[in-house]
């Protein structure tokens, strides 16, 4: 039941994803041959008007197949590359902007079943570094080393990126703005540095504060993936940080175990990284295209279908070799959590 719950949570994403793109085609009067879900050898398919949906035996993706996409010369004017930039862009645009959206649905679901986190201390643990620099119960953190915090894991975010430094911290203590620079301190039984502090939970949320702290999660998550780049080209991020399908696979049934609302928030965690992922200025990506689409916009010129099938081609040969390196590598040495 586990590992079905696993799959349903990736799944979803895929399908909104797809959906996103197959919904864009068909507003944008372009013809779609195929909507996948899944890769490789075909399970199950049947044919609906022009279109044949599939499924897919390896659940590690799927696609939607428009004509003209591959670089195949066609007139008909139905086909993905006789499209003007703009409508193409708004296609390849659709699936990472449908993750994002799915994203901040599910954690709006979240928040109005079980109730959110917010930065604001509920309390301190004596004797800690946070108790040592002032902070007290009802403080409301708004920055450490000068990034905002909106979020209660922006607040970890930055302790745990500070690796056992001193934190500058900023709080407003009623209307009054204070400062405190904290020094974490090792957690040997949970591996993780800690100030000592709890946050609020807001429970039983409305309707209206469920969406907007849907919002307020998803924007800061991808804040956080774009610094975990960051640190990734600092060379601060090791090959045990790194995942793939199987990794994805156990931490969704370790998340489903813990019940359903943790399987729905691993999903919108992954919902965004499959977002970010996929706007990678890299050939087969989204993003891929996203580039090629800008160019043709702005210089107003038609770029090269047969050149740009060669390159995505070439690009997704990368990308499925990567994907069976990080795949044996999940298998030989597995992520540890």
């Amino acid at each position: 039941m586990y590992i079905l719950g696993a799959l349903f949570a990736f799944s979803l994403l895929v399908i909104v994803h797809e959906f996103g793109h197959f919904m864009m085609a068909k507003l944008n009067g372009v013809k779609v041959e195929e909507f996948s879900i899944g890769m490789g050898p075909k399970l199950f398919g049947v044919i609906r008007g022009e279109t044949e949906y599939s499924i897919k035996l390896l659940p590690i993706g799927g696609y939607v197949k428009m004509l003209g996409e591959d670089g195949e010369v066609t007139s008909d004017e139905r086909a993905f590359q006789n499209k003007s930039p703009l409508r193409k862009l708004s296609v390849v645009s659709a699936g990472p902007i449908m993750n994002i959206i799915l994203a901040v649905v599910l954690y709006s679901i979240i928040a109005g079943s079980r109730g959110f986190l917010v930065p604001v201390v509920d309390n301190v643990v004596p004797g800690n570094p946070a108790d040592l620099a002032g902070i007290r119960k009802g403080d409301k953190i708004i920055q450490v080393n000068d990034k905002a915090i909106t979020t209660w894991e922006d607040f970890v975010t930055q302790v745990y990126n500070a690796n056992g430094s001193t934190i500058s911290v900023i709080y407003k203590r009623g209307e009054e703005t204070k400062s405190s620079t904290i020094t974490p301190v090792k957690d040997e039984k949970e591996n993780r540095f800690v100030v000592g502090v709890y946050p609020t939970l807001v429970e039983n949320p409305g309707i209206s504060e469920s969406i907007k702290y849907g919002f307020v999660e998803t924007t800061s998550l991808v804040k956080q993936t774009f610094g975990f780049f960051k640190t990734l080209f600092t060379g601060r991020v090791s090959v045990d940080d790194f995942g793939g399908p199987v990794t994805i696979m156990r931490v969704s049934g370790e998340a489903a175990k813990a019940g359903f609302l943790s399987l729905l928030s691993f999903a919108a965690y992954l919902s965004v990284q499959l977002a970010i992922f996929n706007i990678i200025p890299f050939p087969a990506l989204d993003g891929g295209w996203i580039i090629l689409f800008l160019i043709e916009f702005i210089t107003r010129k038609k770029i090269d279908s047969n050149k740009v099938g060669v390159l995505n081609y070439i690009g997704f040969v990368i990308l499925i070799t990567l994907m069976i390196v990080v795949t044996i590598k999940d298998i030989l040495y597995p992520v540890k959590f």
